[in-house]
């Protein structure tokens, strides 16, 4: 079996991820500049059918920290694109939760987003709050075609990784949605993770086994169909990105998610807000205000995820 990894608790790197403006060894910390919006998320609600491992917002049968959005909240900002209030040329909708299946109003968001144009992206674990929907997507698939991409959370291409992280009885429910909507002709993309043992050339080549087993068509080695994620773990030690870091690692700040995304979250007894990216919907550090206007400034990268995930990792949730 390969090993699960071990959590750390979450101490934020001690000193580290203080200051705003500066790291904890007095050097400038590094920011992003918005160069304008290209996708905007909406966190559907954080409730989820299942409890996994690691999940770095926490999504469960019961975390309903974030609520459950509604079609009039997601028009609002929608209506605000249209309207040239925010900058840029926004093409991609995304769809992120918790389970987005299990919010009454997902498909009639869906369809509200896609009708306006825009391309849409779903992340769901495949299971049965999606298969509920089996009808309805269906109808979506078939007016909007490749504008909507469900992209599907498999941890792991063995059944043994995948559960480790998602529970007991996950793996095939997974495999059979999954199986479902590359077979009716969906544009399906795949989410991995790459916390194992194994570099992402055995990870690729154990996606494609599992899927070829399957009868299945799928380009593993397209990186945005298989997208392999680094890992989040916010006690983990970290080094802080500083302004002269960007030259060092060769890593350009445009190329970083905040530089062109946003997401709505809607905390439990509050109206939504604009935050500065997918992975940090809690921290009131990086809620950038009401609207998406308010919210075109730039973003320090004060938090562990930003220089893990983000510039050390290259990682990203939409391409």
């Amino acid at each position: 079996m390969t090993a699960l990894p071990a959590r750390r608790p979450a101490d934020g790197g001690g000193a580290k991820f203080r200051d705003p403006l500066r790291t904890a060894a007095g050097e400038r910390r590094a920011s992003v500049a918005f160069a304008g919006l290209k996708t905007l998320w909406f966190n559907t609600g954080t409730l989820c059918n299942l409890a996994c491992e690691g999940c770095y917002i926490e999504s469960s049968p019961v975390n309903d920290r974030l609520a459950y959005i509604t079609l009039r909240e997601v028009t609002v900002y929608l209506d605000e694109i249209a309207a040239g209030a925010a900058p840029g040329a926004t093409r991609e909708i995304g769809l992120t939760g918790g389970e987005p299946f299990m919010n009454p109003e997902i498909m009639q968001i869906a369809e509200t987003c896609l009708s306006r144009g825009f391309h849409v992206l779903v992340l769901t674990n495949a299971m049965r709050p999606m298969m509920r929907h089996r009808a309805a997507l269906q109808a979506l698939a078939a007016r909007f075609g490749p504008r909507l991409v469900v992209r599907v959370s498999l941890d792991h291409y063995s059944a043994e990784c995948h559960e480790a992280m998602r529970g007991a009885r996950s793996w095939k429910p997974t495999l059979d949605g999954l199986v479902w909507l590359i077979e009716n002709g969906f544009d399906v993309h795949i989410a991995g993770r790459t916390c194992w043992a194994e570099d992402e050339r055995s990870l690729r080549a154990g996606y494609a086994r599992l899927l070829a087993g399957a009868g299945l068509a799928f380009d593993v080695e397209d990186p945005v169909k298989l997208l392999l994620l680094p890992e989040m773990d916010e006690g983990a030690d970290v080094a802080e990105i500083s302004e002269s870091c960007w030259d060092i690692l060769g890593v350009a700040p445009g190329t970083m998610m905040c530089a062109t995304s946003r997401m709505v979250v809607k905390p439990k007894g509050a109206a939504p807000r604009v935050v500065s990216c997918t992975l940090l919907p809690y921290d009131v550090r990086f809620a950038l205000g009401a609207t998406l206007a308010e919210a075109a400034g730039p973003v320090t990268l004060n938090h562990p995820h930003c220089a893990r995930f983000c510039v050390l990792g290259g990682g990203v949730c939409s391409r």
